[in-house]
């Protein structure tokens, strides 16, 4: 009993499926959407790795010898000027108020000098003074005003050094890396922290030196990885290769925030001279086991069928080779179950 339902049921759908596919071939008119064939320049493209670096990552290093005493969290978002890192300032500090005080002494005895000076031409006017008295204070004085300078400069020194104590950042970024704890001593030159500019970033790809001459400055480049599709802009060309790579380097500026520094990605570079080609969107080939073919539609809205060849490809547009023409109406969707010379209605996007 259970078998001769199961049997009955199958009838009926197939009966059913039948009606449905014979009213759809006759009469029923398909959903679908379209895009324009057109001719555009384009030229034959290949794939090459790259990787999202930033044009600012910089290691910043201590420049003066001291106890680091307080220094930025990993995270931290920083400013052009910011104090990322603190140095002990004490024995520079102390050297500081040492050298001000020479100064004011240098400058005590400077101002004695001239007065001295001042009182010597007096003197001498009236010829109660000997005028070598005269001439050795004011070699005093130019001695004076030398020690003076000299005291000076070695104040600024100090006070250069004690500004050093704090470790600015050089452009605004962000604090990636720790490479010393605050409480440890550091030496100059001993790299203390790693910050990286997010926002001006470019991607380095290294290209076949073959391809060199079809890469200019100024180009735009398709970029992909995983779903996410881009143009970066190439902004210089480094044709300096190896024996052993035989590759040329190309930079390409990005738009902030479209990747994470780090991102490797793929660059497609162009392999020869750009052509004229008829393409359409990737979406309008339909592929069957008997070939790859578009639907084109006609002045009535009824679906013709091209067998095609495809080309070069650019992002979501490739090339067509066969009975397809500039400013023809392609289906891009529903045109999977579509029949040669099926009836269609165009939908709204």
């Amino acid at each position: 009993m259970n078998k001769l339902i199961g049997i009955i049921c199958v009838i009926v759908l197939a009966a059913g499926f039948q009606v449905v596919s014979h009213a759809q071939h006759e009469g029923g008119a398909a959903g679908v959407r379209v895009a324009s064939a057109s001719k555009q320049t384009m030229a034959p493209l290949t794939m090459v790795p790259g990787t999202v670096l930033s044009r600012n990552d910089a290691r910043l290093a201590a420049e003066v010898t001291g106890r680091l005493l307080e220094l930025a969290d990993v995270g931290t978002v920083v400013g052009k000027g910011d104090v990322i890192a603190l140095i002990e300032d004490t024995a520079i500090r102390l050297r500081r108020d040492e050298q001000e005080a020479e100064v004011h002494r240098a400058e005590a005895r400077l101002k004695f000098l001239e007065s001295e000076e001042q009182r010597y031409v007096q003197l001498a006017r009236s010829n109660l003074a000997a005028a070598t008295k005269l001439d050795e204070t004011r070699s005093d004085r130019d001695v004076s005003k030398g020690d003076l300078l000299v005291a000076k400069t070695r104040l600024a020194q100090i006070e250069d050094q004690l500004s050093r104590t704090r470790i600015r950042a050089p452009f605004d970024g962000i604090v990636v890396e720790r490479l010393i704890m605050p409480g440890e001593r550091v030496d100059m030159g001993h790299n203390v922290v790693r910050i990286v500019d997010q926002q001006h970033l470019e991607v380095i790809a290294r290209a076949p030196l073959e391809y060199y001459s079809y890469v200019q400055p100024g180009q735009e480049l398709e970029l992909r990885t995983g779903s996410i599709t881009a143009t970066g802009v190439v902004r210089t060309v480094v044709a300096v290769g190896s024996e052993n790579t035989h590759q040329f380097e190309l930079r390409l500026d990005i738009e902030r925030n479209r990747f994470p520094v780090g991102q490797t990605l793929r660059v497609f570079v162009p392999t020869s001279t750009a052509r004229d080609a008829l393409v359409v969107p990737r979406d309008a080939l339909v592929l069957r086991p008997e070939g790859i073919s578009v639907f084109v539609l006609d002045k009535n809205n009824m679906a013709r069928q091209v067998t095609v060849a495809t080309g070069i490809g650019a992002g979501e547009l490739i090339e067509v080779i066969g009975d397809v023409h500039d400013g023809d109406t392609v289906i891009i969707r529903g045109n999977e179950r579509l029949r040669p010379g099926q009836p269609v209605t165009i939908m709204e996007n």
